[in-house]
C-alpha cells in the first residue's frame, strides 16, 4: 500500500521530476525570486526549505548534502555564506508564493516563488552581470560639473566620430528573410 507516499508528480517520470525540482531550487537560490507555475513552486518548496535548513547548520556534512543537489560550488557558497545567515533567526517559512493569475496559453496558475528575506543589492548585482551597464556617478560639486562639461565638449566631438566609425564597422549586412526561407525549403531539384 502507498500510505503517506503522496507527492506532486508534475506529470513526469522520476528522473525528470527530480531534475525539474533541482533546477527550480538552483534558480531560487541564484535569483532569489522566480516566476513559475503553482504546482512547480509547491513541489520545489520542500527541497529549498531543506537546503536553507542545511545552510543554517553550516557543517561539512551539510555542505556535501547541498552539493549533491546543487552540483555547483558557487551556488553552495552563496547558499551557506549569504542565504543561510540571513535566515538564522527563522525556524521555517523561508519561501513564499505570490499568485499572479492564469497563464494565457494553457490557463496554468502562475506565481512568483521567492525567498522571504531578499537583499535588494544582490538582485541588482545579478542583473548587472547579465549585461546591463551601471550608471556613472554624477559629481556633486558644481565646479566639478563645469570641468566635466568642458572636457566633454572638447572630447565629445572626437568621441562622436569614433563611435560612428565603430558602428559602421560593426554592422553586418542583414540576410533577407525570404532568402533564408528559400534555403530551408529548397528541394534537391532546385539545386541543379
Amino acid at each position: 500500500m502507498r500510505h503517506a507516499k503522496k507527492r506532486l508528480q508534475l506529470s513526469r517520470f522520476t528522473s525528470w521530476h527530480e531534475a525539474t525540482i533541482k533546477s527550480l531550487a538552483r534558480n531560487v537560490i541564484l535569483y532569489q525570486s522566480i516566476k513559475t507555475t503553482l504546482t512547480r513552486a509547491k513541489a520545489s518548496r520542500r527541497m529549498i526549505e531543506r537546503l536553507i535548513t542545511l545552510a543554517k547548520e553550516n557543517t561539512l556534512f551539510a555542505r556535501r548534502q547541498a552539493q549533491r543537489v546543487l552540483k555547483e560550488h558557487k551556488l553552495v557558497n552563496l547558499l551557506f555564506n549569504e542565504i543561510g545567515p540571513r535566515f538564522s533567526k527563522r525556524s521555517s517559512g523561508f519561501t513564499r508564493i505570490i499568485g499572479l493569475g492564469k497563464r494565457r496559453g494553457d490557463d496554468a496558475e502562475m506565481v512568483i516563488f521567492e525567498l522571504t528575506e531578499i537583499k535588494k543589492n544582490e538582485a541588482k548585482k545579478i542583473k548587472l552581470d547579465k549585461g546591463t551597464k551601471p550608471q556613472p556617478t554624477q559629481p556633486e560639486d558644481e565646479a566639478a560639473k563645469e570641468n566635466v562639461v568642458k572636457e566633454n565638449t572638447t572630447e565629445g566631438k572626437n568621441q562622436e566620430s569614433k563611435v560612428k566609425d565603430n558602428l559602421a564597422k560593426d554592422k553586418k549586412p542583414q540576410k533577407k528573410f525570404i532568402g533564408g526561407i528559400r534555403n530551408i525549403f529548397r528541394k534537391k531539384s532546385d539545386s541543379l
